[in-house]
């Protein structure tokens, strides 16, 4: 509604609540829009972000699983290092226990050297037998067994008589070792031996 004044310059203008409600609408429906836009922007920012939360995730716990095996497989290779280290110093003592072993056999020179002496060697024998103790390994001697091809080197034959002695150890040549390593039982060096064929 319009009034006018007598004045030519002064116009009054007067806005009713309906043309005030059909100016605003459109700024309310272009609000709406773009708050609907921002608000769909948003949630695709936020389905991104879960995305790439799920994949960090994800790659983390890979990692600290790649980490664990990882230090894993490092302490059972430092248990294989140290059965190794242990088996390799083992074989290098083993050719004075068969030094020992050979002396100490010949009962007739070993019974004719000094008592003195004898008994000094018989102790160093101890101290080496202790030894091989602390590592776990013990001495073979697989006479009357049968033949093993993983626990002993057949190197020669001797003729018997007994069909029951055939594929036997007869004699050992040089003393098998083994080594345990917890419940289990390893050779690391096979007996040498001889064993029983019939004469044809």
């Amino acid at each position: 509604m319009v009034n006018m004044n007598n004045d030519e310059n002064e116009v009054d203008v007067e806005i009713t609540n309906e043309e005030t409600t059909e100016i605003d609408e459109p700024e309310l429906i272009d609000i709406e829009e773009k708050s609907s836009d921002k608000l769909k922007r948003m949630r695709e920012k936020l389905a991104h972000c879960e995305e790439e939360k799920k994949k960090i995730l994800d790659d983390s716990q890979r990692a600290k699983a790649d980490f664990l095996n990882a230090r894993k497989r490092l302490e059972n290779e430092r248990e294989l290092d140290k059965v190794r280290y242990r088996k390799k110093h083992v074989l290098e003592l083993l050719p004075l226990c068969d030094s020992f072993q050979m002396a100490m056999s010949n009962t007739e020179a070993w019974e004719k050297a000094d008592e003195s002496w004898r008994k000094g060697v018989e102790g160093i024998h101890t101290q080496l037998l202790r030894i091989l103790e602390s590592y776990e390994v013990s001495a073979v001697d697989p006479t009357g067994q049968k033949f093993n091809p993983h626990q002993h080197e057949a190197i020669g034959t001797e003729v018997v008589e007994d069909e029951a002695k055939v594929d036997t150890v007869i004699s050992v040549v040089q003393r098998g070792y083994i080594m345990k390593d917890g419940q289990t039982e390893e050779t690391i060096r096979p007996a040498r031996v001889t064993t029983g064929i019939i004469k044809e």
